[in-house]
C-alpha cells in the first residue's frame, strides 16, 4: 500500500496547457506551408498544344481568384476580375509588365508569369490561450480585419502562392503575431482587468499589428497591408471552478442588492400600502362622516316631516275631535231634548200608569179587603163553631171519668206521637206518683200535666202551621 502511494506521488503531473500549445504549434507549422499546384506531366509539343487548345479557356481550381485564361499556345489572354490584384512579369524584365487591381493582359506561357491575389478585406479569427498575471488560464477570442494597401510591396514580402487560398499563409502569420501580442499583454494584466476592460488588449494588438503591417512611416511601408479594425469579442476563464469563484462575489453582491432592492420594494410597498390604507381609512371616515351628516340631515328632514305630519294629523285629529265633539254635543243636545221629551212622555205615561195601577191596586185592595172580610167572617164563624165544639167537648170531657180519660189518651197517644214534630229539646213531665192518695187529686194533677204538655206542644205546632 505504501509503495503504491509512493509511485503515485512520483508520477509527473500532465500539463494539459503544454499539450495544447504543442498541438497548436504543429498545426501552425502545417498551415504555414503553402499548398502548391502540381506540375503537369511532360508531354510532346504537339500533344501539349492540342491539350491546351482543347482545355482553353480554363479557370484556376480551388478557392483562388476566378481568373480566366483564353487563347491557345503562346497567344493567350489572362482576364482578371475587377476586385483582384495582379502582377505580371516576363523573362528578361526586372520590373513587372502589369501590376494593379483588375488589370487583364496578354500572356505567353513560355516567358511570362503572373500572380493574382484577392483585393477584398480579410478577417482573421483569433483564439488565444493566455496566462494572466495570477497564472490562470484564459481564452481570449477576437478578430482582425486587414486589406492590401500597397500590392507592389505586399507581393514581394508575403507568400501568396497557395494554389487554393492565396491569403491563407498571410492570415496564419498575422494570426500568430496577433495571438503573441495578446498573450504578452494578458500576461501583464490581472484576471479582473482582462474580464472587465479589453481596451488595453485591443490597443496593444492594434499597435503591434500596424507596426508590422504598415511599417514605421516614412520610407518603411511594412508589409504593404493596412489594419482595418481589431476587436476582442470575449475573454473566457478556462477553469470552471475559478469562473464560479469569480462569479460568486458579483452574484453575492447582486443577491445582496436584489435582496436590499426587494426589502426596499417591500418597505416601499408596505409604506405605500399603509398610506393607501390610511387614505382609504380617511376616505372611509370622511365618507362615513358625510354619510352620517347626510343620514342625520335625512333623519332630521324625516323627523321634521314626521313631526309636521304628526302635528298635521294631531291638528286634523283635534279638528275632527272638535267637530265630532260639536256633533256629539249637538247630538247630545238633540238626544237630551228627545230624552226630555221622552221623559216627559214617559212621566206622563208613568203618571197615567201609576193612576191606572193605583186604581187597580185600589180595586185589588178593595177586593182583597172584601176577600179578607169574607175570610175573617168565615174564620170567625169557623172559630165560633170550633169554640162551640170545644165547649161541647169540654163539657163532655168534664163529664168523663178519669178512667175514660186515661183510656182515651192512651188511644190517642200514637196519633199524637205521629203528629208531633222532631223534638229539639227534651222536657220531662212526671205524671202520677206521689200526688196524693185521693183520686180527685190524681185526676186533677193528670189533667194539669196534660194541659201543660199541650201548652208545650202548641207553640211548636203553631210555628209549623200558622
Amino acid at each position: 500500500m505504501m509503495s503504491s502511494n509512493n509511485n503515485n506521488s512520483h508520477e509527473p503531473v500532465r500539463n494539459e496547457y503544454l499539450d495544447q500549445v504543442r498541438e497548436q504549434q504543429q498545426r501552425v507549422e502545417v498551415d504555414l506551408k503553402a499548398r502548391k499546384m502540381v506540375a503537369p506531366v511532360q508531354m510532346p509539343m504537339g500533344q501539349r498544344a492540342r491539350a491546351l487548345a482543347i482545355a482553353a479557356p480554363r479557370e484556376i481550381p480551388g478557392n483562388a481568384v476566378d481568373v480566366r485564361i483564353t487563347g491557345f499556345w503562346r497567344w493567350k489572354t489572362v482576364v482578371v476580375p475587377p476586385n483582384a490584384y495582379v502582377v505580371h512579369t516576363r523573362r528578361g524584365h526586372s520590373q513587372p509588365l502589369h501590376i494593379g487591381l483588375g488589370v487583364s493582359f496578354r500572356f505567353d506561357p513560355a516567358t511570362d508569369s503572373f500572380l493574382v491575389v484577392p483585393g477584398a478585406m480579410q478577417t482573421i479569427l483569433i483564439n488565444a490561450h493566455c496566462i494572466c498575471r495570477e497564472l490562470q488560464g484564459l481564452l481570449v477570442q477576437g478578430y482582425v480585419q486587414w486589406i492590401i494597401e500597397d500590392f507592389a510591396t505586399a507581393y514581394k514580402k508575403l507568400d501568396f502562392t497557395d494554389a487554393e487560398e492565396p491569403m491563407r499563409v498571410v492570415n496564419v502569420q498575422l494570426r500568430e503575431q496577433a495571438e503573441a501580442a495578446i498573450k504578452d499583454k494578458v500576461a501583464t494584466m490581472s484576471i479582473d482587468a482582462v474580464l472587465s476592460d479589453k481596451q488595453p488588449i485591443i490597443e496593444e494588438l492594434t499597435a503591434r499589428l500596424r507596426h508590422v503591417a504598415e511599417g514605421l512611416g516614412g520610407g518603411d511601408k511594412g508589409l504593404g497591408l493596412r489594419i482595418v479594425t481589431v476587436q476582442v469579442k470575449e475573454a473566457v476563464v478556462s477553469s470552471g471552478r475559478l469562473w464560479e469563484s469569480l462569479q460568486k462575489p458579483f452574484r453575492a453582491e447582486r443577491e445582496r442588492v436584489a435582496r436590499l432592492a426587494t426589502l426596499e420594494t417591500e418597505e416601499a410597498i408596505a409604506h405605500r400600502e399603509q398610506e393607501v390604507q390610511q387614505a382609504r381609512e380617511r376616505m372611509r371616515l370622511e365618507s362615513d362622516g358625510e354619510l352620517a351628516m347626510l343620514r342625520a340631515r335625512k333623519e332630521a328632514e324625516a323627523y321634521d316631516r314626521e313631526q309636521a305630519e304628526r302635528m298635521r294629523r294631531q291638528q286634523r285629529e283635534e279638528d275632527d275631535t272638535r267637530k265630532r265633539a260639536l256633533d256629539h254635543q249637538q247630538t247630545a243636545l238633540q238626544n237630551a231634548e228627545l230624552e226630555k221629551a221622552r221623559l216627559a212622555v214617559e212621566a206622563e205615561l208613568a203618571k197615567l200608569k201609576q193612576e191606572v195601577e193605583a186604581a187597580q191596586r185600589k180595586r185589588q185592595a178593595l177586593a182583597a179587603i172584601d176577600v179578607l172580610d169574607t175570610e175573617r167572617a168565615a174564620a170567625n164563624r169557623q172559630a165560633r163553631a170550633e169554640l162551640e165544639l170545644q165547649d161541647d167537648r169540654q163539657r163532655i170531657l168534664n163529664g168523663l171519668t178519669p178512667a175514660n180519660l186515661q183510656a182515651r189518651l192512651v188511644e190517642l197517644l200514637p196519633a199524637i206521637a205521629e203528629k208531633l214534630p222532631q223534638p229539639q229539646e227534651l222536657r220531662s213531665v212526671t205524671i202520677g206518683g206521689a200526688a196524693g192518695a185521693q183520686e180527685g187529686q190524681a185526676l186533677s194533677t193528670l189533667v194539669a200535666q196534660m194541659l201543660a204538655l199541650a201548652g208545650a206542644l202548641k207553640p211548636e205546632s203553631g210555628r209549623q202551621e200558622p
